[in-house]
């Protein structure tokens, strides 16, 4: 069963926050707090009714991000009752194959390496003349992954442990 109803007054900001040093745990009103993160503070505050009662809740935004969320929640909760955790699915061995293709041209070029030398290296390709290098599909490989690095590198990264959601 899923319940939906509208976002509680504690998680809302109406309420005061209880006030924690990092990495300090304690129990309150509305449930057990937790502190995380280092710089840009992260609160973990897992709502219970009762500090020693074992039934926890998970409130996960419906957002682009919702399907990763629950798959984290089935983890955890697979791990919490001591079931075999399922295998994370969201990088297939392709996808971190092209992953390290693309950290591996970004750094080429961050130091200065042609688009041949990358492909030289990337792909294993033996030197190739000048005429042969324009017709390549290695060529149009590479100037691919420079150009995927660079949004991955921007913040892209992110993307790469969404799941595919064409269900």
């Amino acid at each position: 069963m899923i319940v939906l109803q509208k976002i509680p007054e504690v998680l809302s900001g109406a309420a005061e926050p209880t006030i924690l040093l990092e990495g300090t745990i304690r129990y309150a009103h509305d449930g057990l707090h937790h502190l995380l993160g280092v710089g840009g503070q992260r609160r973990l505050q897992v709502l219970q009714s009762d500090p020693d009662d074992d039934a926890f809740v998970a409130i996960v935004p419906l957002d682009q991000d919702g399907f990763a969320r629950l798959e984290a929640v089935y983890s955890l909760l697979a791990r919490l009752h001591g079931r075999k955790v399922p295998a994370d699915k969201r990088l297939t061995r392709q996808k971190r194959l092209r992953a390290k293709r693309m950290l591996q041209a970004f750094d080429g070029r961050v130091v200065g390496a042609s688009q041949r030398e990358i492909a030289e290296v990337v792909f294993r390709l033996s030197r190739v003349s000048r005429d042969e290098w324009q017709s390549a599909p290695e060529r149009f490989a590479v100037i691919r992954l420079i150009r995927d690095a660079k949004r991955l590198v921007e913040g892209g990264y992110r993307s790469l442990l969404r799941p595919d959601v064409h269900r």
